[in-house]
């Protein structure tokens, strides 16, 4: 059994990895972990995420947690997840990270830290989203520069960072694949008379309504045909089910940053 803490216990992503780590053969949920001053400090878990008792009592005090915990798996926020980050780093337990937003000086800051111990950082825990990252390289160095590409992302109205982790992470990926700058040749939003498209743009646009759980589109435009691969998550259960598989892996690894592709042998 791996002992899991669950950081944003009380949050949409958090509350379905609760309820996913109780219904579970072979993860145990050690501890539930809220900011201070939160609502749900001292509620029990399984009754915050709607699924029964879990016996579990939420806490701000995640160093009182590792004492019994493996592994912390956090969809907070930047800030949040680098202060859990250090307390865990001075424990020397491990990480899964799949909160998106982060400054590059907080990632730089994150990239220090996880010399420490095991970390699995990913903007997506989707198997689909990361076997399409392979997928989306492949088909990008095939088709190469006589194909436009284009990244449209839509998720929830309260998604607090635009684009979507996710959608940088498939930029990169393909800017990677067709040897391009992605700093150099983003465009984030198109207004006015903009001219024609320039040769090598990778457009990245962004869609935030209701309560879209997450959709990414790859489009390939060539003259005559165009080619799309569209990832649509209905449930946050495809993202959590991913960390709680990365936080079983991560237990067994040394020290270092990991991602899911090495979670999912996709490298």
């Amino acid at each position: 059994m791996t002992n899991v803490i669950v950081a944003g216990a009380a949050g949409r992503m958090g509350c379905r990895l609760v309820a996913l780590i109780k219904d579970s053969n072979v993860l145990t949920l050690a501890g539930a972990l809220e900011g201070k001053g939160h609502g749900a400090l001292g509620a029990d878990a399984g009754e915050t995420a709607g699924c029964g008792r879990a016996d579990v009592s939420i806490t701000d005090d995640l160093a009182a947690l590792l004492n019994r915990g493996e592994v912390v798996v956090d969809f907070s926020s930047p800030e949040a997840t680098l202060h859990h980050l250090r307390t865990v780093a001075q424990h020397r337990r491990a990480m899964v990270i799949g909160t998106t937003g982060f400054s590059p000086s907080q990632l730089e800051e994150l990239k220090a830290l996880v010399s420490q111990v095991p970390c699995v950082m990913s903007p997506n825990m989707s198997v689909g989203v990361n076997l399409i990252y392979k997928v989306i390289s492949e088909m990008a160095k095939t088709l190469g520069d006589e194909y436009d590409i284009e990244v449209i992302e839509a998720h929830h109205r309260l998604k607090k960072d635009a684009p979507s982790g996710t959608a940088l992470k498939i930029a990169e990926v393909l800017a990677n694949a067709v040897n391009r700058d992605l700093d150099q040749v983003g465009v984030y939003a198109r207004k006015g008379l903009i001219g024609e498209r320039k040769k090598g743009e990778i457009g990245i646009q962004t869609i935030r309504a209701g309560d879209i759980v997450g959709d990414h589109t790859i489009l390939f435009g060539g003259m005559g045909e165009r080619i799309e691969v569209t990832h649509r998550a209905s449930s946050r259960d495809t993202f959590a089910g991913g960390a709680l598989r990365a936080a079983q892996w991560v237990v067994r690894q040394p020290p270092g940053l990991y991602d899911m592709m090495d979670v999912l042998s996709l490298r």
